[in-house]
């Protein structure tokens, strides 16, 4: 017996037909009746009651249908995970991250992922939150490892949060606040901060705005930068504090020192960005990567 006999079987039952099953299978009506003909007599009993007009499945004809379109199910269901196993290992996805925020998520993702799918390419796009978002739209990008977009701006998305970070305050090694163990919004309020630029990083001064509120002042925002590795040269060099998540001490090393902000602010989230319409299983995968 093999996969044919099911199908030709199947079609048969529910046409209620040899001549239009036949039809529907691209083969010849006398061919198809032969192959009725040689499964009923491999299992040993008929499958079908014929009459000059009618044919009607037996009653063994009706349990045998409900197995056999079963097992062509799962056929058809093993050759589709096989199918995405396939495609997984061969594809190439594009991820956007924010290099200060993902510093511990996107290493351990890269290489759960990468054990999996060893002949699947990741290619990561150092991006600004504004960029992440546009080529999201643009299917430039599949997923984006962000803070989570204001509520407006997720149309059509989807975020996950993978993580969540303390706020802390950065200065350099030789500021006389890097002394402290921990500081307050308070006494640095008249400091020079050095941050983001508010074109590429709206969302990070809109938190600004929220966080010095209670303050009654806006915050002496100094300098504005396109990335990390020049907040952190502005910094280091003495010219400001910058407001970074605990995470941020994995990129600055002994270059910046990271005090802990008292009381503790809101947590910063950071999850996983992608478009609904276009995931696929790659992307789900490493997704799920970044979650573990």
């Amino acid at each position: 017996m093999e996969l044919r006999h099911l199908r030709y079987f199947v079609a048969v039952a529910e046409n209620e037909n040899v001549s239009r099953a036949a039809l529907k299978l691209h083969v010849s009506q006398p061919g198809l009746s032969r192959q009725i003909h040689d499964l009923e007599n491999e299992i040993g009993f008929p499958l079908f009651a014929r009459t000059a007009k009618s044919i009607q499945l037996t009653d063994g004809g009706k349990k045998f249908l409900t197995e056999a379109q079963e097992i062509l199910a799962r056929v058809e269901s093993a050759v589709k995970k096989a199918r995405d196993v396939h495609s997984q290992e061969r594809s190439e996805i594009h991820v956007g991250y924010a290099p200060s925020l993902t510093v511990q998520i996107l290493p351990a993702a890269l290489r759960k992922f990468q054990a999996q799918f060893p002949r699947s390419r990741v290619a990561l796009h150092d991006l600004s939150s504004e960029e992440m978002l546009t080529q999201l739209r643009a299917g430039k990008l599949q997923v984006a490892l962000t803070v989570p977009p204001p509520r407006a701006a997720l149309r059509g998305l989807e975020f996950s949060e993978l993580a969540r970070y303390a706020l802390c305050i950065a200065v350099a090694p030789r500021h006389p606040l890097a002394k402290l163990k921990r500081l307050t919004l308070a006494q640095v309020a008249r400091e020079p901060l050095i941050g983001y630029s508010a074109q590429d990083y709206p969302e990070y001064h809109a938190s600004l705005k929220k966080l010095f509120a209670p303050l009654g002042r806006r915050p002496q925002l100094a300098e504005e930068h396109d990335g990390v590795t020049s907040i952190i040269t502005a910094v280091e060099s003495g010219r400001g504090f910058a407001l970074v998540p605990s995470c941020f001490a994995c990129m600055a090393g002994p270059r910046l020192k990271i005090i802990p902000l008292e009381p503790p602010g809101e947590m910063i989230p950071v999850g996983a960005l992608w478009d609904k319409k276009k995931i696929s299983a790659p992307v789900e995968e490493f997704i799920a990567a970044a979650r573990g």
